[in-house]
């Protein structure tokens, strides 16, 4: 769900990558009907591991979970990081995922406007959700 709020709240400021340190095989529905709710843009969603982004070019690395806060790799060159938890939710009913997506709304995306340095009314200029 991160990855969708950012890509959606930053527009084409940023370029947004998800990855996890143990994902599930899918994208649960319940996220996807969440963001859905939401009218986010669920498109090109899929679960993916960290490795397919290690290689990638990447100014900072969002960690949202204590594990993978734990276990995030070391990236080719040293890379600022922030750490904010959110409750899993997986196995949960949709009320649960719907909590968690306004907690990432509320909290995630100002934490990277503010330490990537976008600023929130030209963003909310180019926005396109």
């Amino acid at each position: 769900m991160a990855e969708a709020i950012l890509r959606h709240e930053l527009g084409n400021q940023v370029r947004v990558l998800s990855a996890g340190t143990r994902p599930q095989p899918q994208v649960a529905e319940e996220a996807i009907t969440a963001l859905r709710l939401a009218h986010l843009p669920t498109e090109g969603l899929y679960s993916k591991d960290i490795s397919a982004v290690t290689n990638e070019p990447i100014d900072l690395v969002v960690t949202v979970c204590d594990n993978a806060k734990e276990t995030c790799p070391v990236f080719p060159r040293p890379v600022p990081r922030i750490h904010l938890p959110f409750h899993d939710p997986h196995g949960e009913p949709l009320e649960s995922f719907v909590r968690i997506r306004d907690e990432i709304q509320a909290r995630l995306v100002p934490a990277v406007r503010e330490a990537l340095g976008v600023d929130q009314e030209i963003t909310a200029a180019s926005s396109e959700r």
